[in-house]
């Protein structure tokens, strides 16, 4: 076993007020509301204004699940940022912590992409595991809009903006978490990259005999082998799922919900299907919002608290898989308010 004793007793996210619907995109690129929506899922998804902060996103996604949770800001101890796609390359957990009034708080970005919330999570709970911090507020949040080649009709369709957030506690009387497994495979981290693409810069120095080449920062848009990372997440997410079930000394049947990130919708019914749990228990908001990166587990999970679905004392199958190639699960039990 290596269950973590944290309690999950918040969670809030928001997304951009600006939508582009399927319909939309096939305005500018060949494609259309069915093709999209039968091979993904999606229906819509919401997209940052160009004037607009991925940070700020952040900050009210963090505000939401502090009020859910009815946890003053002032005594969280660590704020971490799942996200690849900051404001600033330095980081925004700093900001972040800021904005929601958590002064007192050390924060620090991590970045693994749409693992990166579940990674988040896992790394927080191992602090208030320790003893060393109490309260912890993990915040996942991306604007992949951003990186995305608008031309590319095989990428461009996927990706969506937003931010979640959920507050943890310290508990020694039940463990919240009660399983997790993570797993990395650099082998294949080609499949799906956001690479650096800098261009060119020739210094020229006078007390020296030849110029002096240089880089000026940039970034390639996303670039994905679609085939080969579904059959990743296909073949990799239900192994890591009954990896982290085997350390809860948990079966498939005493879990209530399927929540795994949100990418698309075969890879979701694949993996239910192929861990033996019914479809009905996957936890979707997938049409709505697209793929949103290291937010969309909290996402997937605030709808489900807001409409009832995921109560207190549900026990929860949470899996996040992505670019790294990265996949890991845990066995969430949820403790907050419906």
């Amino acid at each position: 076993m290596n269950a973590l004793s944290v309690s999950l007793v918040g969670v809030g996210s928001v997304t951009p007020d600006q939508t582009l619907t399927n319909e939309d995109l096939s305005t500018f690129i060949e494609t259309s509301d069915d093709w999209i929506s039968q091979r993904t899922g999606i229906s819509r998804r919401s997209i940052l204004r160009s004037d607009e902060k991925l940070s700020s996103l952040a900050t009210t996604a963090g505000l939401e699940a502090l009020a859910a949770a009815s946890v003053d800001p002032t005594s969280v101890d660590l704020v971490i940022l799942a996200t690849s796609s900051p404001d600033d390359l330095f980081g925004d957990a700093t900001t972040v912590a800021t904005g929601v009034g958590a002064d007192k708080a050390v924060a620090f970005d991590l970045t693994a992409a749409c693992s990166g919330f579940l990674f988040a999570v896992v790394t927080a709970s191992q602090f208030l595991e320790t003893g060393c911090y109490e309260t912890a507020l993990v915040v996942g949040a991306d604007a992949l809009s951003r990186w995305v080649n608008w031309s590319d009709r095989n990428t461009c369709v996927l990706f969506g903006d937003g931010a979640g957030a959920i507050v943890l506690k310290r508990n020694n009387v039940a463990p919240g978490i009660l399983g997790f497994a993570m797993h990395s495979d650099g082998k294949d981290q080609c499949k799906l990259t956001l690479g650096y693409a800098g261009s060119p810069q020739k210094l020229a120095i006078s007390n020296k005999p030849c110029e002096v080449s240089v880089s000026n920062g940039g970034y390639a848009p996303i670039g994905m082998n679609g085939k080969d990372v579904y059959k990743f997440a296909t073949r990799e997410v239900p192994l890591v799922i009954e990896a982290a079930l085997e350390k809860a000394n948990l079966h498939v049947d005493d879990i209530d919900w399927l929540l795994l990130h949100q990418a698309n919708i075969r890879i979701m019914e694949a993996v239910a299907n192929r861990i033996g749990m019914p479809t009905s228990k996957i936890i979707n908001n997938l049409s709505e919002h697209g793929n949103t990166s290291a937010a969309s587990i909290p996402l997937a999970l605030h709808h489900a608290v807001k409409s009832g679905k995921v109560l207190p004392g549900h026990l929860i199958a949470s899996a996040g898989f992505g670019a790294g190639l990265s996949s890991g699960a845990a066995i969430l039990r949820w403790d907050g308010a419906p």
